[in-house]
């Protein structure tokens, strides 16, 4: 793994972790905007500038321009204009259109972690996250 992949993959956590805390801070703006930017820094980082616009134009020729405006406007609205509630919604919905193939990848990569699998297998927990991230329940046939 190069440096530029190990600090990118610092950033998008920090990132998170700061869009967390401004949201359960009442959508402080400080803590937001720090956290739009450590996430697209580390978006950038971790993918390269080249295949991050490629990944963006291409989502935005697949699925529309629905996610993509809606991601960056999201940024643009916490960054730019000062309104972190309306941004974090708009950038949320953004999120989930453009980065939502992701989820059963993420959710099967989690379900092997030592204490967030066991947490993750629990019967109400699984069948939650299983509609969360779109993934199909196989039921057994009964053959009797």
């Amino acid at each position: 793994m190069s440096d530029n992949t190990k600090i990118g993959t610092s950033l998008l956590g920090l990132g998170l972790l700061f869009i967390a805390l401004g949201v359960l801070l009442l959508f402080d703006r400080f803590l937001l905007s720090l956290g739009n930017v450590m996430f697209l820094a580390g978006l950038l980082m971790t993918m390269g500038v080249s295949r991050s616009a490629r990944f963006f134009r291409k989502k935005a020729h697949d699925c529309g321009l629905r996610g993509v405006a809606c991601f960056f406007g999201g940024v643009a609205l916490v960054l730019v204009f000062k309104r972190p509630l309306v941004g974090m919604f708009l950038e949320g919905f953004g999120f989930v259109n453009l980065f939502g193939n992701f989820f059963p990848i993420a959710l099967s990569a989690m379900r092997t972690m030592p204490v967030i699998g066991n947490v993750l297998s629990m019967p109400g927990v699984s069948s939650v996250a299983d509609k969360l991230a779109g993934v199909e329940q196989r039921r057994a046939r009964n053959w009797a």
